[in-house]
């Protein structure tokens, strides 16, 4: 369920006022950066490492070129292709690296508005 516009709460990140809707993700993802990065994985229990970056880079890179989040068979795809592995494999890298899934936390650490719907992950 998308969060309703009129739920928006500010956070200071960084020195920089960062609005967000009722669940925590950015209203404007353009207000990402690897701080906001930083402060939403901690929230998350998320220590951050190479292989989270790599995914997260991907993920705004993705945005960056389609103007929408990547669907979660997309980063899947990347991780399978980038590793060498089977989709299972890819799959299974991922969740062990955003233990509560695509949507839940990749998608909030990685400064995407809430997905509108729950999808895979």
């Amino acid at each position: 369920m998308r969060t309703l516009p009129d739920k928006v709460t500010s956070t200071t990140i960084g020195g920089r006022a960062i609005q967000r809707d009722g669940h925590g993700y950015l209203v404007d993802p353009e207000d990402w950066d690897e701080a906001v990065a930083q402060h939403f994985a901690l929230e998350e229990g998320v220590e951050l490492t190479a292989e989270h970056w790599e995914i997260l880079t991907f993920m705004r890179a993705f945005l960056a070129e389609h103007g929408v989040a990547p669907d979660a068979r997309f980063v899947f795809r990347f991780l399978a292709a980038r590793h060498g592995e089977s989709q299972s494999e890819a799959n299974r890298r991922f969740f062990s690296l955003f233990p509560y899934g695509y949507v839940k936390q990749a998608c909030k650490i990685a400064g995407m508005r809430q997905p509108r719907a729950w999808s895979t992950g």
